[in-house]
């Protein structure tokens, strides 16, 4: 199943999908729909609102509400991205310029909570109180990984530990709500509704590693965003973490200071020491068996080209190239 086949199989609740999420982002204030319309034409891969729906259709849900829930974890997803390139000071994502870039910090920070706001706005609208005490949760677990982060930063004795409550927390978590607020949507059984929940979270860490590896082994133009981005702000990522703990002490030394100090002026020497150091083999292998963990999760899914699609999506996830 080729990438675009897991689209394929829910093509016309992705239209729909994409038309709620426009119509959703009017505002009286132009501003607001003008930064709000440009982060989200930036397109990406959707996989959220992606999981959302194959989840929901695995399940024999086949109601408009799929839809609003999908369109509704796309508009959290995105207020977090706005957020986090100006927490990050970041400057591209997606191959082009960040809305702060764009247009600064403050009106980029007010339309994320613009778009937070209205998110919650179409949860009400869903009427399902499971699905915003899920999707509550998320949005505070999520803030906290980010806050966690930050605190971490150009700190080199974080562990592996750390690195992993960080990813589960600010990545994973909207995973998981995608594909359990679907199942909570669906009124699935108490089984199934925890498969989908540990299929959501196992699959955003799985996302997350290869994200974080893909920061040493890709170039700008392929990810579509600046290679090295974390090493700059002093991020202790997995492979750096293996490193510091593996690697010789002079490939520790080399990535303790790089972490300690921020910035690229070693950034050729960092990716040839977290290669040797086997810290890209570590961080891909940890990737492909969060991906095997979701993908037995799905066992408890009657079988369908909604759960084929899940299954072919965590293969995806981890031999994706941006």
């Amino acid at each position: 199943m080729q990438p675009q086949t897991f689209y394929s199989v829910v093509a016309d609740d992705f239209a729909a999908v994409d038309g709620i999420i426009r119509q959703q982002v009017v505002s009286r204030v132009p501003l607001v729909e003008k930064i709000g319309d440009y982060i989200i034409s930036a397109g990406g891969k959707r996989l959220r609102p992606l999981l959302v729906l194959l989840s929901g259709k695995a399940l024999g849900l086949t109601d408009e509400r799929l839809r609003l829930l999908a369109a509704t974890i796309e508009f959290l997803h995105t207020a977090t991205l706005l957020h986090d390139d100006v927490v990050d000071m970041s400057d591209m994502r997606r191959g082009r310029s960040t809305a702060n870039a764009q247009w600064g910090n403050a009106p980029s920070v007010l339309v994320g909570d613009f778009l937070y706001s209205r998110s919650f706005e179409m949860m009400v609208e869903l009427g399902s109180m499971p699905v915003m005490r899920i999707l509550s949760k998320a949005t505070r677990v999520i803030a906290e990984g980010e806050v966690l982060q930050l605190s971490k930063i150009r700190d080199a004795s974080t562990s592996e530990e750390t690195y992993m409550e960080v990813i589960r927390a600010k990545t994973a978590m909207l995973f998981e709500a995608s594909t359990q607020s679907a199942a909570a949507l669906a009124e699935a059984s108490a089984e199934q509704n925890e498969a989908l929940r540990l299929f959501g979270d196992h699959l955003g860490v799985a996302f997350q590693l290869v994200d974080d590896l893909l920061d040493y082994k890709g170039d700008a133009a392929t990810l579509g965003k600046n290679v090295g981005d974390d090493l700059a702000e002093g991020k202790p990522t997995l492979p750096l973490i293996y490193t510091m703990r593996e690697g010789s002490a002079e490939q520790a030394a080399l990535v303790r200071k790089a972490i300690q100090k921020g910035g690229l002026e070693d950034l050729e020497s960092i990716r040839e020491a977290v290669q040797a150091a086997g810290a890209l083999d570590y961080t891909a292998n940890q990737a492909r068996q969060y991906a095997e963990r979701a993908i037995a999760c799905l066992e408890v899914l009657p079988a369908s080209v909604y759960r084929d699609a899940l299954v072919e999506l965590s293969h995806f996830a981890v031999a994706r190239t941006h």
